[in-house]
């Protein structure tokens, strides 16, 4: 280990992995790591930076709180020169921030200044982004509102689920904190203020807020979805006394487009809203404009497993039921 500036680095994720094993691969001087203990009711499916602290000897710390007057004035005893805080959950206080001459910097896993706050990339999955990405900033009291030193972007599809997103953009983070570890170690990197007037922020996210709202469109609900499938807590909706989660759906299937023609049906690329739909089952609409009669969260057929939405219907091809399985019939509500 280098005998150069120290940096006290708070971290968790596999982003925060990632970028403490650059600082170690680099043999930087990182004094110690601030993380959290792995919850023992959250998948952990990413690799965390504890990992890379052990294989290095790099002391690792989990308080719950880092705001006490003990937990201060060790941090105080650290002496830190460049304090690193990537993916840390925890708000890190103003007066930790100050121990650092050489300042304190986040990498935020979104293109600031939007999505600022909690689980960017799983809201900007639900809300049908077509770019995300990470952004180095300088941490001030207000969560992620710091001037910006870098950031880099990588798009995403619209059927990416929030970890097929999240893959995409983690060497992103590499990216960035690779061009300017230099600069912010030398105390010469350029910052640009954010616009605050085009800022966005989001809390966190409870499994609670995977509940399917019926009345929505399809699109805004297959957002939902692969925002929140696996290994996210995944979107439900609840019946007869069980959970029926939700894990993937078909926005255009056959099997919706027999049911509300294509118009209706999430457009694959070069469809057309005036084809003629296919032959729907008996008694079902053939109106390439609007289903008859059916009411958001209607079940239209059950094998396949198709519901009515707010503007047409979705075909959910992988379900799971938590409680006691139960029977559906067509013209079910959910």
């Amino acid at each position: 280990m280098s005998a150069g500036p120290r940096i006290l680095f708070f971290g968790y994720s596999e982003v925060g992995f990632e970028c403490l094993s650059l600082l170690l691969e680099r043999s930087d001087n990182v004094v110690a790591l601030f993380t959290h203990e792995d919850n023992p009711n959250e998948k952990i499916w990413f690799k965390t930076p504890a990992v890379a602290a052990r294989e290095k000897g790099i002391p690792i710390f989990t308080p719950e709180k880092i705001t006490t007057p003990e937990w201060l004035e060790r941090i105080a005893a650290l002496q830190p020169d460049l304090i690193l805080s990537v993916y840390y959950r925890n708000m890190i206080s103003t007066k930790i921030l100050g121990l650092a001459p050489l300042g304190a910097f986040n990498l935020h896993g979104s293109l600031l200044p939007k999505y600022r706050g909690r689980a960017p990339i799983n809201w900007a999955v639900l809300h049908g982004e077509p770019r995300i990405g990470m952004t180095l900033h300088r941490m001030v009291k207000s969560a992620d509102a710091g001037a910006v030193v870098d950031q880099a972007g990588v798009d995403i599809g619209p059927r990416d689920t929030a970890e097929q997103a999240f893959r995409k953009v983690l060497p992103c983070a590499r990216t960035v904190l690779t061009r300017q570890i230099d600069a912010l170690l030398a105390g010469t990197a350029k910052e640009t203020p954010q616009d605050d007037s085009q800022a966005t922020y989001f809390g966190g996210r409870k499994p609670e807020d995977g509940r399917v709202v019926w009345t929505q469109t399809s699109r805004q609900i297959f957002n939902l979805i692969r925002a929140v499938t696996d290994p996210y807590p995944g979107a439900f909706t609840d019946t007869g006394g069980s959970r029926l989660m939700l894990w993937w759906a078909e926005p255009d299937s056959d099997a919706v487009r027999k049911f509300v023609g294509p118009s209706l049906a999430t457009a694959r690329p070069g469809a057309s809203a005036t084809t003629s739909p296919a032959a729907a089952p008996a008694g079902a609409s053939t109106s390439p404009t609007r289903p008859a009669q059916r009411r958001p969260g209607e079940i239209l057929s059950v094998s396949p497993l198709v519901v009515a939405t707010g503007d047409g219907a979705l075909e959910f091809t992988r379900t799971e039921w938590r409680g006691p399985a139960l029977t559906l019939h067509p013209g079910q509500m959910l």
